[in-house]
């Protein structure tokens, strides 16, 4: 038996069926059923959940025990693993167990699904041919289950463990149920929706009146309304439906309500639109402003279309960093999340340019990322030093004045990530002309990508910066190197189950704390600060946008350690309303108190800057939002109110701490 969940009727399914799928089918006496739990579980109120709908179909379908003898024990189950989350949340359960029972259908399986045939063709995007080899020989046949099938030397070009980039944009899964719909008359092109995105699906563009002539039928634009582009530019926004995860996050920044949530059928003919953008239109140089919300978002991102949760913070985070540096970035990233949303086999979301350029990336230990984020920055750092003395010959010496100027410009740059780049380019674009070059001059481009400044982040979630890691971590920011340590912090171990970490806060029910927390959170961007050399910052962008962006491109520009600590709502949070209240959740942790954002930057005239008002009050009502707090009321609610009296006396000690350190510096 073959039970499938879709909203689709059944010529609508054989429509989108896949031949493999239907000959499968036919050729092996499949029965198939069909139910639509999707809308269902919205009309029961439990949103995207369609697991206890399903799960009931299957015993109703599979007769391992008679019906009424499972549904009571998925009623058992339920009222077990939900209670602590309230009556309504098991009343629901027990609406999807009956409704599941009964809400399948049997459809008739047609004899011409055993001669099925696809017609697929990969095309290369920009000159990804070797990417596209990798997709057609390695990441279809594991799509389809079908790896262990692949000889080794399918293999053969990723010996090294390497995989190319890129490879996620042709994965077009098309999963979400819902994706937006965008308004381009409400647009007020503040860009906010990009902004926080976290599969970048949904992206804003400009485009000269030659590129809106040249663009697919269907295309919605707007003339570009305040600052850089009025008048000669033409504003889209251009949504990915096969690749939107459908989590809503969009949504909940736009104040004009000019994106809606929509069934993703209706919006396939806007994956055409998207990808002509992506491909066709140019970039607008003229448009980026590294420090301004809207003008960041005409940046390519470099992350795009990863696996991670839907509305997952890191993700978000992580792109926008991407946007600032990811031509010239070098990545050491800690297992975890990000290493499994970043960095899957034959599927990286990390993508490259039209000149084939992006972000450089690698995992390690959770014990030893750090450090290894550290050796990539200084054995870069050591070729490029190496080769600088025959640049400066060159810049004194060499009677082509178009080339000693050219070498004369990236030597005055040498130390400035994003100033050095086009004088990188020029100066191998000349070398590259010389006719008979020396020695010296062939040494240069043999190791030419090492010439650019190059960006280095250390990428790991909270499980690896406080705990496992923190010894690396310590000696990074002792090193006086310039890197810079992003840390994705979700207060919790979220990818290996939920244990408590020694960023989780007082109360905070996890795996290893089921009784809530006792200790609170461990200080480390206070920690790191008492170097008085490292730059360190407590960024939320739900909260403050701007603050995010400035603290960013204040660690890249220090020329020394950095350390970012990023709050980061995860599913582990139970967050109501679902992850697409994601960044509102961020900035209702900062006015209550519960996160604070201010940053340390040892070159400003006063180092140290507070960035959150005080505390605006509601912070019971605040833990009161999240499951992973809430709980501890309906399990042990005498010790939930100390323990969250606790949290909120903690949290305004700490405030004041800080209220001190500002008067301090100034």
């Amino acid at each position: 038996m073959f039970l499938i969940n879709c909203q689709w009727s059944f010529e609508e399914l054989e429509h989108h069926l896949d031949a493999a799928s239907k000959r499968y089918i036919a050729n092996n006496n499949i029965q198939l059923y069909m139910i639509n739990a999707i809308d269902l579980a919205k009309k029961i109120g439990m949103g995207k959940r369609t697991n206890t709908i399903l799960q009931s179909a299957f015993f109703a379908l599979a007769k391992v025990l008679p019906a009424a003898e499972a549904i009571q024990y998925m009623k058992d189950a339920a009222l077990h693993s939900y209670l602590k989350k309230g009556q309504d949340v098991v009343d629901m359960n027990y609406a999807a167990i009956d409704a599941g029972a009964t809400a399948f259908e049997k459809v008739e399986v047609p004899a011409s699904w055993a001669e099925a045939v696809d017609h697929k063709e990969v095309v290369a995007k920009h000159g990804r041919e070797k990417t596209v080899k990798m997709v057609t020989s390695i990441l279809d046949p594991v799509d389809k289950m079908d790896g262990d099938s692949l000889p080794v030397s399918a293999f053969v070009d990723h010996a090294d463990g390497t995989f190319e980039l890129g490879a996620a944009a042709y994965e077009k899964r098309g999963i979400a149920v819902s994706v937006p719909k965008w308004d381009a008359e409400k647009c007020v092109q503040c860009n906010q929706c990009a902004f926080v995105c976290p599969h970048a699906t949904i992206r804003p563009f400009a485009l000269t009146a030659e590129e809106a002539a040249a663009a697919p039928a269907q295309t919605k634009m707007a003339d570009i309304k305040v600052g850089k582009g009025k008048g000669e530019y033409k504003f889209a926004m251009a949504v990915s439906p096969l690749d939107c995860m459908g989590c809503g996050v969009c949504i909940s920044q736009c104040a004009v309500h000019a994106i809606e949530m929509v069934p993703m059928e209706t919006q396939l003919p806007e994956q055409e639109v998207f990808d002509y953008m992506v491909e066709k239109v140019a970039a607008k140089p003229e448009m980026f402003v590294a420090d301004n919300v809207k003008f960041s978002q005409f940046a390519q991102p470099y992350l795009e279309f990863s696996g991670s949760c839907a509305g997952c913070a890191e993700t978000s985070y992580a792109r926008l960093v991407t946007q600032l540096f990811g031509d010239h970035m070098l990545i050491s990233n800690a297992t975890g999340c990000s290493s499994i949303w970043g960095g899957p086999a034959a599927t990286s979301p990390y993508t490259v340019n039209k000149e084939g350029k992006g972000p450089a990336w690698a995992n390690s230990l959770f014990e030893d990322n750090a450090e290894h984020g550290l050796g990539v920055y200084l054995g870069q750092k050591k070729i490029r030093d190496d080769l600088k003395p025959t640049i400066e010959h060159i810049a004194e010496n060499v009677d082509d004045e178009e080339l000693r100027k050219a070498a004369q410009d990236y030597l005055a740059t040498y130390d400035d990530g994003n100033a050095n780049q086009e004088p990188a380019r020029r100066l191998v674009a000349l070398l590259e002309k010389r006719e008979n070059p020396c020695e010296h001059v062939q040494e240069l481009l043999a190791k030419k990508d090492y010439l650019n400044k190059k960006s280095m982040w250390i990428f790991g979630g909270d499980g690896w910066a406080y705990d496992i890691g923190y010894g690396g971590v310590d000696h990074v920011l002792a090193s006086g190197e310039d890197v810079n340590i992003f840390v994705f912090n979700t207060e919790v171990y979220s990818n290996t189950g939920g244990q408590a970490s020694k960023a989780s806060n007082i109360g905070q029910v996890a795996q290893f704390a089921s009784a809530g927390k006792e200790l609170k959170s461990k200080s480390l961007a206070e920690m790191a600060m008492t170097y008085g050399y490292v730059y360190v910052a407590q960024i939320a962008m739900g909260a403050n946008k701007v603050q995010t962006l400035k603290a960013i491109a204040e660690a890249e520009a220090h020329k020394g350690p950095s350390l970012i600590i990023a709050y980061a709502p995860c599913e582990m949070h139970s967050i109501k309303g679902g992850m697409e209240n994601c960044q509102k959740e961020m900035d209702k942790a900062v006015k209550c108190g519960y996160w604070n954002l201010f940053r340390f930057n040892p070159d400003a005239e006063k180092p140290f800057s507070l960035d959150s008002k005080e505390p605006a009050g509601g912070y019971q009502e605040f833990l009161m939002n999240e499951a992973r707090y809430s709980r501890l009321t309906r399990e042990f609610p005498d010790r939930a109110e100390r323990l969250f009296a606790a949290n909120e006396a903690n949290a305004k000690a700490r405030y004041e701490h800080l209220m001190k350190l500002k008067a301090l510096y100034e």
